[in-house]
């Protein structure tokens, strides 16, 4: 067992790095655009990867295993270790057994990282998006697009330098008085943040442009100006973000279903979080089975070279069946007491047969 255990325990490690570069790839356009687009500092980016990959852990642990005893194993199995082992006396409950115990400890490590680890992640990091994009309100703005909430606007640019919060082409639409609602075009704008309240108080500047203005009346009234300034105000404060559920943790998630007078679509959500959280970490386990039933069964030539492409196959198979449980539980298709344990029992059965082949 202290053999197994020494093989597989760098290489769940090695697994955790390479699934972390992965998922932050999926992530590198997004990350990017602040530094580029938004003129976001590196090392607020950096933070942003930092607390991203926090919140994967979860996903990430029974992804690291599979691909962990599927190396291992098969390995072993390539180079006739099985059948060394299996000659010195040892049974398939003597191989199974370190990648069984691996997988407890994950599985419990999973969970204490789903449930509390996870959460604290993922709420710095939409603290950190929300508190820098109200900062720089031009990230809000996107060329070509209408952008609504801009400070209770809609407003639309045909194109926008965010770094120096220049607009081309402006085209502004103001419904607050909504018995005279305004219209602004404007060949040219500047946004001007208030720099002892910035994301919440700024002037927009416009330059060579017509206020158009209809009244209950129906009379239009239209107005050029050379110059034109709106004064922009946000009472947004750093905290009014609410959690969303990835970001509960179990207290804060029990306390919340504990409330009989939740929304039924919020609880359903919640429920649905709980059991999805719950159900990843008990995947750790069959993951591992399954990991130990192909990786003494698979073809020799092939045990070395296919383990990453088996292990990603598998998990984008899993991946697809959580995807479409979890929105069935959040559509109210299925209990997400149900929906959220169909992947895992799919992968038991899946499980229960790889190590039928390999005890045989």
């Amino acid at each position: 067992m202290r053999y197994l255990l020494g093989e597989m325990i760098p290489t769940f490690f090695l697994g955790v790095v390479v699934f972390v570069f992965i998922l932050l790839t999926f992530q590198a356009l997004r990350l990017t655009e602040f530094v580029l687009v938004h003129g976001i500092k590196v090392s607020v980016v950096a933070q942003m990867m930092a607390y991203l990959s926090t919140s994967f852990l979860p996903v990430l642990f029974p992804m690291s295993l599979l691909f962990t005893i599927l190396m291992t194993y098969g390995r072993l199995s390539a180079d006739s270790e099985i059948i060394a082992l299996k000659a010195a006396g040892l049974g398939m409950v003597h191989i199974i057994a370190p990648a069984f115990v691996l997988s407890l400890l994950i599985a419990l490590l999973s969970a204490q990282t789903a449930f509390h680890i996870a959460p604290w992640g993922n709420r710095q990091f939409e603290l950190l998006v929300t508190k820098h994009g109200s900062m720089k309100p031009g990230v809000a703005l996107k060329e070509g697009t209408f952008s609504e909430g801009f400070f209770d606007l809609v407003v639309y640019a045909n194109r926008i330098d965010s770094k120096r919060g220049l607009l081309e082409q402006v085209f502004i639409y103001d419904e607050s008085d909504s018995k005279s609602p305004l219209t602004v075009i404007a060949r040219e704008g500047r946004l001007v943040l208030n720099p002892d309240n910035p994301g919440h108080e700024a002037q927009l500047q416009l330059s060579d442009g017509d206020i158009h203005r209809t009244s209950d009346a129906g009379r239009h009234t239209k107005i050029h100006f050379a110059t034109y300034t709106i004064n922009l105000q946000n009472p947004v404060t750093e905290a009014f973000r609410d959690k969303s559920p990835p970001s509960f943790s179990l207290e804060e998630l029990q306390a919340q279903l504990r409330d009989t007078a939740i929304d039924p679509i919020l609880r359903r959500r919640l429920v649905t979080e709980f059991h999805k959280r719950l159900a990843i970490s008990s995947a750790c386990i069959l993951f591992a089975l399954i990991g130990v039933g192909l990786g003494t069964t698979t073809n020799r030539r092939a045990a070395k070279s296919g383990g990453m492409v088996l292990s990603v196959g598998l998990i984008v198979t899993y991946w697809i069946l959580y995807v479409t449980a979890e929105n069935m539980a959040k559509q109210g298709k299925l209990p997400p007491g149900l929906a959220m344990w169909i992947p895992n029992v799919l992968f038991m059965i899946a499980s229960v047969f790889s190590l039928r082949r390999a005890w045989s």
